[in-house]
This record gives C-alpha cells, structure tokens and sequence, in this order.
C-alpha cells in the first residue's frame, strides 16, 4: 500500500470511528472507567466513621493519635489495545475481514480515551509481541496507532496470547484498561489471564466471523490453515468432519470465556456481519 492511499484509508477510518467515539462512546467510556486509579492526597486526623484501613500507622505513631491516609480519584488512565495480527484474523467472508473490523473497534477505542485525556498505548502480537507502541496521549499519537493496525506486517501468522499477556504485565507497571482484541482460536491463557486480571482492567472482545463456526456441505476440499500454511483435503461431506470441527470451534469459544470470565475480566462477541457499536454499548452500560 502506498503513503496516498495509506493516508486516504487512516483518513477514513478517522472520520467513522471518532464520530462514533465524539457522539456515542465517549461520556458511556468516561462513567465506566472513571476513578478506577486512586492517588495518595495528604494524611489528616481521624474521624468517627473513617475506614480504619486508611490508617498511616507511622503518623499515627509520631503524634499519638490516629491519622489516615486520603486519597483522590486518578483521572487520567491508560488504556492498552492488545491486537491480534496472526494468520487467522485475515478471514472474512461477507463484507469485511476480521482485521478491519478489529481496527474500526481499536480506533474507536482510542478516540473515546483520548476524549477522557487518556493515554492510549498498543501491542500487536501472533505468538511473540510484534510491535509495542508506549502509552501517550492525543490524535496524532492515535493516528500513528491507525496506521499500525493497517499496515503492519507480522514475522509469524501463529498465535500465543499468554506471551502476549506475560509481556504486557511486564510493562505496565500501574494498572490500565486493557482490550484484547482476537478472534482467540488460541489455548494456554487461562493462568496468565488470572494473574494479569488481578492488577488490570481486562476485556476480551472476541471478532469473528460467522462461516468460521460451522463448515458447509461442499463435498472434498482442500483447505489451509491460515496459522501453520498446511495444506489439507477435507471431506466436508462427511457428517462426523463437520460434527467434529463444530466441537473443536466450540471449545475454543468455551475456553476463551471460561478464561475471562473466571479471572473477573469481562467478554464482547463481535460478530464481523453484526453492528459493534450496539455490542460495545451494551457492554459498558452493564458495566455502569
């Protein structure tokens, strides 16, 4: 893809998915994720109904009476797309690839933080990290965060979400808001997700595509995997294939809410022919 037309495509998504954040997701972003951080303030003496937990036990010490610690709500927050760039996100059957649409929600992500005054950082994984852009704050910071997700070129097409994971615990050292954004035909997180939820606001927001779930009566076909380059002949024909393959889609999609859900994190099914606007706000209005 040349600059012009690099250009003319990040212009494009701009236009769409800031609309959506300036109208729709901002004030639903800003009353869900506010006052998640807290900050130390100042010490002050105790009064009848303080949590005892705030107590500054050295202060405490020093003056022989109770202070407590006050703290103030963190306004600014820092929230890290996590964006899957393996082989199978380049999957799409109706109007748009599974990547595109992941790109459109990423941008509209960051648009509604950047609103909010938040920094916004991102990482693009397969089965190592690809490519780590720090958190920062503005338009022009997002714009460059754009033309990554379009034109970015991954080493591997396979996919490891627990290294992912275990880098991005290593790196954002205070707590953050973090989208993970995949269609997670992926295994292995369960733990890492556990760990990570434990210090980070996690989302996963699985992107697919509705062929993917089950395989069609097409006699033998041949088939690659999108992850591995195999070449295969598949009898799709054959009841008990497609009775298996639906049985594989399906644990996958298990695990991957299993994973999230137990470990406190929340989940979205973006499905790539359906609106993700209507999904991403009924998402944060339960969340309110």
């Amino acid at each position: 893809m040349d600059t012009k037309d690099l250009l003319k495509k990040v212009r494009k998504i701009e236009i769409k998915t800031r609309r959506l954040s300036d109208h729709i997701f901002g004030g639903e972003y800003h009353s869900t994720f506010k006052g998640r951080g807290m900050t130390f303030s100042e010490v002050r003496q105790y009064q009848f109904g303080d949590d005892v937990r705030n107590i500054d036990w050295n202060v405490t010490a020093r003056y022989h009476e109770p202070y407590i610690k006050v703290f103030e709500e963190e306004r600014e927050l820092t929230m890290l797309l996590m964006v899957d760039v393996s082989g199978s996100e380049l999957f799409g059957t109706d109007t748009q690839f599974k990547n595109e649409v992941v790109t459109e929600i990423a941008a509209t992500l960051a648009f509604s933080a950047t609103q909010n005054n938040d920094k916004i950082g991102l990482i693009l994984f397969s089965d190592k990290v690809e490519l780590y852009i720090p958190p920062k704050k503005g338009r022009s910071h997002v714009l460059r965060i754009i033309r990554e997700l379009i034109e970015f070129k991954p080493e591997s097409k396979r996919t490891n979400l627990a290294e992912a994971l275990k880098f991005m615990q290593s790196v954002m050292k205070k707590k953050a808001i973090v989208f993970v954004l995949s269609d997670f035909i992926t295994e292995d997180y369960h733990q890492t997700m556990k760990i990570v939820s434990k210090k980070h606001d996690v989302t996963g927001i699985r992107v697919y595509d509705k062929h993917e779930e089950t395989i069609p009566n097409l006699g033998m076909v041949q088939m690659q995997d999108e992850e591995t380059g195999e070449l295969m002949l598949v009898n799709t024909a054959s009841k008990k294939v497609r009775l298996n393959y639906g049985k594989f889609y399906q644990e996958k999609v298990n695990y991957f809410k299993d994973s999230f859900t137990k470990s406190g994190a929340g989940v979205i099914d973006c499905r790539v022919d359906e609106s993700y606007v209507k999904k991403l706000l009924g998402y944060f209005k339960r969340r309110n």
